[in-house]
């Protein structure tokens, strides 16, 4: 299986948790390719043929990105914009149909900001539905979401609190890892997680694993991560 992850973070450089989870997945599977377009694309100026070349290539995908006000990152956003485009992505001569695709984030704030409850901003299993309707549009085969919890820039004001989230992100990669074997072995599966930090959610097509790292005082964290 030809295995593609798009790096969508804007500053891989000042990154901690994205970086620490592609240094570490990279690490282990030397075989797929890793697209960081932050390096690739630090004027924003996407070379969209190179970009749906890979994507050609690819028998999964694999988006890995920081979550920006319950999104993507603007360069991330813009990369789909100009490469997903009809005739390409989706309409009668799209060529992405049937590929897999695999959806990998952090947050910054902690697990409970998105629970729906009250007191939470809602429920992120309804803020990532972007995802599947974008996999039905391409027709791409949807593996879920998964999601590190609770590794905000905020809160990364010592050393010790940096390899913290350093290890955290390489626990958390060492599930992201494990859900891309299976997802070779045996394509679509149940859901994998036992974790009891972790939350999940699944039917007969879609499997979302999401693993909280820490919990920080409200008052050290922001919505944004690294």
């Amino acid at each position: 299986m030809n295995i593609l992850i798009i790096s969508g973070h804007n500053d891989l450089n000042n990154s901690v948790a994205n970086a620490a989870i592609l240094d570490e997945t990279a690490r282990q599977l030397p075989e797929a390719e890793v697209r960081k377009l932050d390096a690739l694309y630090p004027d924003y100026r996407i070379n969209v043929e190179a970009e749906q070349e890979a994507l050609r290539k690819a028998d999964l995908i694999v988006w890995q990105f920081p979550f920006y006000w319950y999104s993507l990152p603007a360069l991330m956003k813009k990369w789909l914009d100009e490469v997903f485009v009809h005739g390409f992505a989706h309409g009668s001569t799209a060529v992405l149909g049937g590929k897999k695709f695999l959806v990998s984030f952090t947050t910054g704030a902690p697990a409970e900001f998105y629970t729906g409850k009250e007191g939470s901003v809602g429920d992120i299993h309804h803020m990532i539905e972007m995802f599947s309707a974008t996999a039905m549009l391409c027709r791409l085969d949807y593996q879920g979401a998964m999601w590190l919890n609770g590794v905000s820039y905020a809160n990364r004001q010592t050393e010790e609190a940096i390899r913290q989230q350093q290890a955290e992100a390489r626990k958390y990669a060492g599930k992201l890892i494990a859900r891309i074997k299976e997802i070779n072995r045996q394509g679509l599966i149940s859901c994998p997680n036992t974790d009891t930090k972790s939350g999940c959610t699944c039917d007969t097509t879609i499997v979302s694993t999401g693993a909280s790292a820490f919990f920080v005082p409200s008052a050290l964290w922001s919505l944004k991560s690294g």
